[in-house]
């Protein structure tokens, strides 16, 4: 949806009150679940920290399992949670597949269309704003419904779209992949000045200088990268066909794989998929070209499998985007986590904790050579046997942990359940106050008109009274965002 400027302004904002919410968690018994679930979208009104001022919907089906996969969905301007979920075609195949599906909604008070800020490094950046809001949605929904922290995954339209990719970036430790649906870049804008260059031209950079965009986002981070999803129609006014290019250039450089496809393929309306393949031979990105589409998500009604969704304003009748998204994502089959055929390890516990580790125990599996431990997502130990003690965390900081099994060809088996260890001692220090108070209290400085923080350098916006952010910090005279994160 345009979303963005005055030449973007193409609809009035259908939502009139601004969205206000409280902090704090809503724990549903099974039974309430299930009728919730029944009832149909749902909305969650106390979820946690709310720094970005969003709302949270969510759908699940009534016989959802543990260990489920979650999927974030992401409106587009002038649209509500309601409507994404009525018409993008998620809850069809979170029922045939059983997954969760998470709604954030803006509105008004965010943006006069109802857009997510996709260009603001206040709301789009790790820890800050609207990001920090949805990845609490994510921590909430997780702790509900069980969810298997390695295939939790995100995917928006237009403004939604551009927050996705940004999503990707900032936390590429919580979303497995994305599906960026007439998107932006990620981080291809920082200024509401900016937006209107990346929505309608070229902005002409390297793969590489699209990756760093990526890679700054959260810096020091290893991988593992989201497997990302690229939907454009050719006929795109609103958000140029050359994005689709550009999110294709961003995510095959942070992968290292390239920008020569792998293989093509040819799908229902004259789509073309461009896939492009990791060192395994596994589709890390995929660039789906809708010919003749103008902009909106792909839906195709219908009752066939790889039919969903119904049409109306942005919901176009192409091709059922969300099918060959979880089709790409694996969300039509088991975890894949390897190439190996070992069991998860069963028994995953957390034996012990103190201010800077934590112990963990599993039970065997036979044939296992050695085991991968894995930390938020990322694997941080390799261990023989079946205990290990990661070392080197923060104080009062929860960690999720998985392990699977590796056979003798070093081919990795699927990961177990997530369990949650929380380190003993004090939590790092957080401060919230205004940007000016920030600098004169010694956490942050200022230059050129905008607020820096002391030891990680990260942009707070500019150096004035109005602006107010949380500093939390990590290591004495070390500081970095955390709005919504202590």
């Amino acid at each position: 949806m345009r979303s963005f400027t005055p030449r973007g302004a193409f609809a009035r904002c259908t939502l009139a009150a601004a969205l206000a919410l409280t902090a704090g968690l809503v724990t549903l018994s099974p039974l309430a679940r299930s009728a919730a679930a029944a009832d149909g979208l749902q909305q969650v009104t106390n979820f946690g920290p709310n720094p970005g001022n969003l709302a949270m919907y969510e759908y699940a089906p009534a016989d959802l399992p543990d260990n489920a996969p979650l999927v974030v969905a992401m409106h587009g301007c002038t649209q509500s949670a309601s409507d994404y979920h009525s018409h993008s075609g998620w809850r069809k195949f979170a029922d045939a597949w059983g997954f969760a599906v998470v709604y954030p909604q803006t509105g008004a008070a965010n943006n006069s269309l109802s857009c997510f800020n996709w260009f603001d490094p206040a709301e789009d950046a790790r820890g800050r704003g609207e990001a920090a809001s949805v990845v609490q949605m994510v921590e909430h929904a997780a702790a509900q419904y069980g969810t298997d922290r390695d295939r939790v995954f995100v995917t928006g339209l237009s403004a939604g779209g551009g927050m996705t990719a940004n999503l990707l970036a900032a936390y590429p430790d919580v979303f497995a992949g994305g599906a960026v649906d007439a998107g932006l870049p990620a981080q291809c804008a920082t200024s509401l000045a900016a937006a209107s260059g990346c929505q309608y031209g070229d902005q002409h950079l390297t793969p590489q200088q699209w990756g760093d965009k990526v890679r700054d986002s959260y810096p020091g981070y290893a991988g593992p990268w989201p497997r990302v999803a690229i939907w454009q129609g050719t006929a795109d006014q609103t958000v140029a066909p050359v994005n689709g290019t550009e999110l294709r250039d961003q995510w095959t450089d942070v992968w290292g794989i390239g920008q020569t496809a792998s293989g093509t393929r040819t799908l229902p309306g004259g789509t073309t998929e461009s896939t492009y393949d990791d060192s395994a031979g596994r589709p890390a990105v995929a660039l789906f070209s809708v010919p003749g589409m103008a902009h909106g998500l792909a839906v195709s009604p219908g009752t066939g499998t790889d039919q969903c969704g119904s049409t109306g304003t942005y919901y176009l009748n192409h091709i059922c985007s969300s099918y060959y998204t979880g089709r790409f994502w694996g969300l039509d089959t088991a975890p894949r986590d390897g190439d190996g055929a070992l069991p998860a390890p069963a028994g995953l516990t957390v034996t012990g904790t103190t201010d800077t580790g934590a112990s963990l125990s599993w039970s065997a599996v036979s044939g296992a050579a050695s085991y991968a431990v894995y930390r938020d997502g990322t694997q941080v130990g390799s261990p023989t046997g079946t205990s290990f003690t990661d070392a080197g965390l923060s104080a009062g900081t929860a960690y999720h942990y998985t392990v699977a099994a590796i056979d003798p060809s070093g081919a990795a088996g699927t990961r177990s359940g997530a369990v949650t260890a929380t380190t003993t001692g004090a939590a790092p220090a957080c401060y919230t106050a205004t940007n000016y108070h920030h600098v004169t209290a010694g956490r942050a400085h200022h230059s050129g008109g905008y607020t820096y923080a002391n030891g990680s350098n990260q942009n707070m916006g500019l150096y004035n009274v109005a602006v107010t952010h949380t500093l939390k910090e990590t290591s004495p005279g070390y500081f970095v965002l955390a709005d919504g994160d202590c």
